[in-house]
């Protein structure tokens, strides 16, 4: 890397105030129109951006105040999906695909530019990966007459979040990120059991072959790939360590992974002696299901004890998870500004720490 090393990312979402959440399901309800919502979030969203800066991240992003979902955000963007067909975890519903699928408006790129107008750190925009958006928002019983299988949906997503890569690479988004989550559940037997999934082999390369696709022609330095374990309301969907998927990390065409390691969920660091030799690792130091706020010493504590396996200039530093990627979800915005300062506080020991050892040596 060429920038100083342990820099800070926050994954993407932030927990909403209550009244951002209510304009967000009133807008949903028809309550209030887009426009009307859009005008009041251009004046709040920047209060998240300096929240990020008040904690010293080093990447910034618009903590996805405005979006219901991380990945419902591609059906608000693409024609083609009817609302609340498909029953989630906790109480949701997630939209089905049952028309071909039409884009109407970007993506991410209009909250990338407004991110651009209100800080001068860096910036992150994420987009759910093609596999996820097929695992979450396609089903036999509503989808067959659109897209025949769940891989024909996927193949039509992969030019779509192809595209929006390409805008956000031409605007200068410092680092673009894929939310792959559907990729790290596969790891616990239990939850394939649930959903039906017998050939583990086959969804693992419906999601490299989706990474891939998606990442095709775009020239991006800093390009991520979020795995988690997906949680609502500080409990975890799944667990289990990364052994089955970690192979395919390295067949992946992007820059750095962005792993949660910091939760007892995702099993221990040892699955690192496996991490591809070519890859940045985002490091989960930040635990967001736990309410207690880490201090930075087991930030360093954290980062130091994977570094027996990744060295430290392949090294960056995130929580888990972003802190709310659904809107509903009942985060504290507080408590997840003093875990921010503790992760940026944690990583200026390590660049000192480091800086002398390297130095001396």
């Amino acid at each position: 890397m060429s920038e100083a090393p342990f820099p800070t990312f926050v994954v993407g979402s932030l927990p909403r105030p209550v009244w951002v959440r209510e304009l967000i399901e009133r807008r949903k309800r028809g309550e209030v129109s887009t426009a009307a919502a859009e005008r009041v979030l251009d004046d709040a969203v920047p209060a998240a951006i300096r929240m990020q800066e008040a904690a010293g991240l080093d990447y910034v992003s618009d903590g996805e105040w405005r979006r219901e979902s991380y990945v419902k955000v591609f059906a608000d963007a693409v024609a083609g999906f009817e609302p609340d067909l498909i029953a989630g975890g906790r109480g949701a519903a997630y939209p089905a695909v049952t028309q071909p699928l039409r884009q109407e408006r970007p993506i991410a790129l209009d909250e990338a530019r407004l991110v651009q107008r209100s800080t001068t750190r860096r910036t992150l925009a994420a987009v759910p990966s093609p596999y996820t958006i097929a695992r979450r928002m396609w089903s036999p019983e509503h989808s067959t007459g659109a897209y025949a299988t769940r891989e024909d949906f996927m193949e039509a997503c992969i030019p779509i979040i192809n595209g929006e890569l390409q805008r956000l690479t031409s605007l200068g988004v410092d680092a673009v990120q894929l939310d792959d989550p559907w990729l790290a559940l596969l790891v616990d037997q239990d939850y394939r059991a649930r959903v039906g999934i017998q050939d583990i082999k086959h969804e693992i390369e419906m999601a490299v072959q989706g990474v891939n696709g998606a990442v095709e022609g775009v020239d991006h330095s800093l390009i991520s790939v979020h795995l988690c374990h997906a949680h609502a309301n500080r409990r975890h969907s799944t667990r289990g360590p990364y052994d089955l998927i970690v192979e395919a990390l390295g067949r992946m065409h992007v820059q750095r992974f962005a792993m949660e390691f910091a939760t007892p969920d995702a099993g221990g660091i040892e699955v690192l002696r496996q991490f591809p030799d070519d890859k940045l690792l985002g490091l989960g130091v930040i635990d967001h299901t736990d309410g207690n706020v880490e201090t930075p010493e087991v930030v360093v504590d954290r980062a130091e004890a994977a570094m027996q396996y990744v060295p430290a200039e392949r090294l960056t530093l995130n929580p888990d998870c972003g802190f709310a990627p659904s809107s509903i979800n009942p985060m504290d915005l507080d408590e997840a500004y003093l875990k921010l300062r503790a992760l940026c506080a944690g990583a200026d020991i390590l660049k000192s720490r480091h800086r002398v050892k390297a130095a001396r040596g």
